[in-house]
């Protein structure tokens, strides 16, 4: 008896369109969001973020060592490195719609729709859901994490 391709739980996640066949995949990430498929404008790549994440995190990591060397009132250095790396993603990503990581590698944070800047709320939202890392790290077709979704949003190439 052949095996069967119907959806179970025994066949592990569903990818979505496995068994119906439905839609189509992008010819490159940021296709479907009407971004072009090279140069500025277009999708920056999850390696590229992630550069950007860790020159973030060596910013607020060395603001948090001169911090942590004279008060403790924040908590240890880990602790006030990630604290410090929230309210840059927040402040930097509403007023500048880019961290310093991303402006040093050349990426920004634009909103889908092309309407308005990215805002207070968006900022902080991506922000506070990359901090948990896994919403960042489970990416769409788009190349958009779980984080960018929830807030109509996706980083560009400047």
């Amino acid at each position: 008896m052949a095996a069967s391709r119907r959806p179970d739980w025994r066949n592990g996640p569903e990818i979505p369109n496995q068994y119906t066949g439905e839609g189509a995949l992008p010819e490159y990430p940021g296709q479907f969001l009407g971004l072009p498929k090279d140069g500025p404008g277009s999708q920056a790549s999850v390696l590229r973020r992630m550069g950007g994440v860790f020159i973030d995190w060596v910013i607020c990591g060395v603001a948090a060592w001169l911090i942590t060397q004279n008060t403790h009132a924040l908590g240890d250095q880990a602790t006030v490195t990630y604290l410090l790396w929230i309210v840059l993603g927040i402040v930097c990503g509403w007023l500048f719609a880019r961290t310093p990581g991303m402006a040093a590698l050349g990426m920004g944070v634009a909103r889908v729709d092309k309407e308005e800047p990215v805002g207070f709320w968006r900022a902080a939202v991506r922000t506070i859901l990359t901090g948990f890392v896994l919403p960042a790290a489970l990416v769409d077709a788009d190349g958009r994490g779980m984080h960018d979704r929830v807030t109509d949003t996706t980083v560009i190439r400047a």
